[in-house]
């Protein structure tokens, strides 16, 4: 299944946003869930990550809490970086937590249209299939050449 979002639609969601759940965040930096987690803290994001197996460490400033019901305070996205089949029960988890949840974002290859409708139903945008990491950079002129932004300057120009 196959979703187009709007430009201004991506936009709006990740402007309004200012406080991240990240489901699956993981603690090793060559995994994506740790660079996209990691660059939304860097872009005055505030990540609260999740995952059962790191609970209690910290990371980028914040403790790693094990499940959406451990998070104090509500959160404006819940971005998800879990298999398809794992989302059904963290997004009813995020819409029983969070009564003024704004977006279910689910990561490159996570998706679950049943989700996604109950979100909606509720008035939740849902985004599927994207990186909220990826579209930022596109959307506020950080990409560059070869799709990346890797923040060297060469001084031999």
């Amino acid at each position: 299944m196959s979703e187009d979002y709007s430009d201004s639609h991506l936009r709006e969601i990740l402007t309004r946003t200012r406080r991240v759940a990240v489901v699956g965040v993981s603690m090793n930096p060559v995994r994506p869930s740790y660079y996209v987690a990691r660059y939304l803290s860097l872009k005055k994001f505030e990540v609260v990550p999740v995952n059962p197996g790191h609970a209690g460490q910290m990371l980028f400033g914040q403790r790693i809490v094990a499940s959406l019901s451990e998070i104090e305070g509500g959160v404006d996205m819940v971005d998800i970086f879990r298999r398809s089949e794992h989302v059904p029960p963290i997004v009813d988890e995020a819409l029983e937590m969070f009564p003024g949840l704004q977006t279910v974002w689910m990561q490159i290859g996570v998706e679950h249209a049943q989700a996604a409708a109950r979100a909606r139903a509720r008035g939740v945008d849902v985004v599927m299939n994207r990186c909220p990491k990826i579209e930022y950079q596109r959307l506020f002129g950080e990409l560059r050449m070869g799709g990346f932004n890797t923040g060297v300057i060469s001084s031999k120009l």
